[in-house]
């Protein structure tokens, strides 16, 4: 099980990793077409702040861990992403925007897994 949610977290990590550097690297214009349209209903800001937490989430499931210090803080970014996760949700849903649901439910489940694990037998 310790395998599995290594993988989990390095899906996670490599996700949002990528999710929030784009957020951060590209103007509020340029996201509207990958992304969707709700992004219309963030600032500019709160669009780079999303994306910082992602990245910062993503750093947070695998770097705490790997190095040794502070290892409490892998699960507890897969809280974050759980409730970032709650928010894509509601945002999409106002789109209806149903495949990209599906995929921010998975990913939740999957930093579920990874905090359920990580909280409980599989702590490292």
């Amino acid at each position: 099980m310790n395998i599995v949610l290594w993988i989990l977290q390095a899906v996670l990590a490599a996700v949002f990793l990528g999710a929030g550097l784009t957020k951060i690297a590209r103007r509020k214009e340029q996201l509207v077409a990958p992304l969707g349209e709700w992004v219309n209903s963030f600032s500019a800001s709160g669009l780079k702040m999303l994306g910082l937490v992602e990245v910062l989430g993503a750093v947070g499931l695998v770097v705490p861990p790997l190095v040794g210090v502070a290892p409490v803080l892998s699960p507890l970014a897969a809280v974050g992403i759980i409730v970032i996760m709650v928010g894509a949700v509601v945002a999409h849903a106002r789109d209806s925007a149903g495949p990209k649901i599906a995929m921010n439910i998975a990913l939740g489940v999957f930093a579920a897994v990874v905090a359920w694990g990580r909280f409980g037998p599989y702590a490292f």
